[in-house]
Order: structure tokens, then C-alpha cells, then sequence
């Protein structure tokens, strides 16, 4: 239908996670945190889906003066970017399965190339400077349900995978300024009782 709509209007298409302007500006998210706190931060963490936040926060932290690693939180349900990574290539036969909605999307093709720093201009970065943690369904409501009873923040599943990457791997963080972006609230709020039944997670 986009084509259609294309070839109808003459409109250009922006792509949600391709376009270079979305990405750019995905990556604004992560340059606000980094002033915020006067760039004295060691580690960004972020969801990543199709890319676009995950590979425009790796150009702001490559910008940076001082080391700034990037970690990116995937649900395992859907985790072809963990795949991509240890293959060195772009993993695309997969098929989703997570409550993370907004992250069941194909990796694409110029974010894996951001991220694993093989892009014109990427000046020789190598995908050492950006890590993917890959946590489960049950860790990820879990976190949810923590930001919504001690925050007061509501947050989307894909959004509280970076909380639950976090909160699994507290030790690999310890003694680090880490900055978090939890990237979106769009919860059914009649589903929320119902996730939060089902999943069993009482834990915080």
C-alpha cells in the first residue's frame, strides 16, 4: 500500500528504522541523556528492534571524547540481532515470539552495518564498543512491573527489556554511570492485569 501511495502521490517514503533522518533523530535520545549529565556517563543502554535508536545511539557514543559503550536489550523471543552479531552477518530467517511487539521487526540492513561499525564514515569502529543482552519474556514483565510500583512510570514491554538487561546483569555494571532510555508507554491497559497475572512475577 506505501507503494501504491508512492507511485500515486509522488511522496517519499520514511522508512521507521532505515531512513537516515530517523536515525539521526532516535539518536537525539541519547545525546539529550548524555547532556543531561554533562557526557560523564560510561555506558548507554537502549532496546533494539529494527535499529533505529540502537544504531543512532552508537554514532553519539562513537562521537563522544571519553569511551562510551553501548548495550542493547532484545527479547530472546526475538533476538536475530545476538544472532547477527555472533554470525558477522545480517540474520533475517527468523520468526518472532515475544510480547516486546515493538521489537519483533527485522534488524536492518544499514543499522546492523552502523552497529557493527562497518559503515562509510564509521571511522574503523568495530562492533566491540556495542554489546546485545538478550533477555527473556518473564525478566521483562518483571521489570515492567518494578517500574510501575516503585516509578510510577508506565512502560511498554519493549521498552522494560532494558530494565530487565540491567537487573540480570547488575554485577557487569556495578561502579559504571550507566544511562538507560526507556523508549515508549504504549500499554493496552486491559491487558495489564492480565500480563501481570500470567506472568507469575512477583520479583522485584
Amino acid at each position: 500500500m506505501a507503494a501504491q501511495v508512492q507511485r500515486d502521490t509522488g511522496a517519499r517514503l520514511v522508512h521507521p528504522f532505515t531512513d537516515p533522518a530517523v536515525i539521526a533523530g532516535q539518536g537525539t535520545a541519547a545525546l539529550e541523556l548524555l547532556n543531561q549529565c554533562d557526557g560523564a556517563l560510561d555506558v548507554l543502554l537502549v532496546p533494539v528492534g529494527g535499529g533505529g535508536l540502537a544504531s543512532g545511539t552508537a554514532l553519539v557514543a562513537r562521537a563522544q571524547a571519553r569511551p562510551l559503550r553501548v548495550f542493547l536489550a532484545e527479547p530472546a523471543g526475538a533476538a536475530e540481532t545476538a544472532a547477527s552479531f555472533a554470525a558477522g552477518h545480517r540474520v533475517t530467517d527468523f520468526t518472532p515470539d515475544t510480547i516486546c511487539d515493538g521489537l519483533r521487526g527485522t534488524l536492518g540492513e544499514p543499522n546492523f552495518a552502523l552497529l557493527a561499525g562497518r559503515a562509510v564514515g564509521a571511522s574503523g569502529a568495530t562492533a566491540n564498543d556495542v554489546e546485545v543482552l538478550v533477555v527473556d519474556d518473564a525478566d521483562t514483565v518483571a521489570a515492567m512491573r518494578l517500574a510501575w510500583s516503585r516509578l510510577k512510570q508506565i512502560v511498554e514491554p519493549s521498552s522494560a527489556t532494558v530494565l530487565a538487561a540491567l537487573l540480570r546483569h547488575r554485577a557487569r555494571f556495578a561502579g559504571l554511570r550507566v544511562g538507560a532510555v526507556l523508549s515508549g508507554g504504549n500499554v493496552d491497559l486491559d491487558a495489564v492485569g492480565d500480563l501481570f497475572g500470567a506472568s507469575g512475577t512477583a520479583r522485584s
